[in-house]
């Protein structure tokens, strides 16, 4: 007998619950200092004064506008960055080994560069963000487009397609899988990217109140936005599910 999908649904939030039970009561047994560790009950304090006092707001419209803007311009540039690369294997010798050296050298180690280049503020924060979701993109596209089914790929040379159809009408649909699944996993690293970014180079965002509440020693206040901060990734990846199932559902009825 299958578990019904509203039961299954709950199981997450019990825990969470059980792991909130234990927190709250973990801190006050053993008296640790709310600087230290906070308590649940006091994090959610908190959230709802930054919250209801309208201090938050505007950070994470910030930090929401540098995340869509890094993920849509490195999300383009890493699938246009694909698709050259798969249709070109000249182009993958030359370009791929820079990509790569690219995507190794740590982003935070590039952010104060970035700020000199582009100024203190939501500018070099987007492009930090649009660099690291630049590589799946590129990397999930490449591996989808160079694993189209070789009998399909003859089938459609046969037919006398030109490079332009077989592209939209075989590799890319053949590979939307594998695309989508970079996209989850840049639209995770989109606000990773954000947050870091702001840690240097911002005065506005969730990143940036990170920092703040570390001068006050608001530790209460820290967790509050981390929590913010989970919540946004959390409604993101779901979204971005959603929007998924609907791209596949809408391929496989189509004729």
């Amino acid at each position: 007998m299958t578990t019904p999908s509203w039961r299954a649904s709950l199981v997450p939030w019990a825990v969470f619950l059980i792991l909130f039970v234990v927190w709250e009561w973990a801190v006050a047994w053993s008296g640790i200092s709310a600087l230290v560790l906070p308590a649940p009950s006091a994090v959610m304090k908190s959230l709802w004064a930054a919250m209801s006092s309208g201090y938050l707001w505007p950070h994470v419209r910030a930090t929401l506008l540098e995340l869509l803007l890094g993920l849509a311009g490195g999300g383009a540039m890493g699938l246009a960055m694909g698709i050259v690369l798969a249709e070109s294997p000249l182009l993958e010798r030359l370009l791929r080994p820079c990509v790569v050296v690219s995507q190794v050298v740590p982003k935070l180690a590039l952010a104060p560069l970035f700020v000199m280049w582009f100024g203190f503020g939501m500018t070099s924060t987007v492009v930090i963000t649009a660099l690291i979701c630049f590589f799946p993109l590129m990397e999930n596209t490449l591996t989808g487009l160079r694993q189209v089914d070789a009998q399909r790929l003859q089938l459609f040379r046969m037919l006398g397609a030109t490079r332009w159809q077989t592209l939209r009408r075989l590799k890319v649909p053949a590979a939307l899988p594998g695309i989508l699944a970079g996209l989850r996993v840049a639209v995770v690293l989109a606000l990773v990217g954000a947050v870091v970014g702001e840690f240097i180079g911002a005065s506005q965002g969730l990143g940036a109140v990170i920092i703040a509440t570390q001068g006050m020693m608001d530790t209460a206040l820290m967790f509050a936005v981390l929590t913010v901060i989970a919540v946004i990734g959390l409604l993101l990846y779901q979204i971005t599910l959603a929007i998924e199932k609907w791209l596949l559902r809408s391929y496989t009825d189509s004729p």
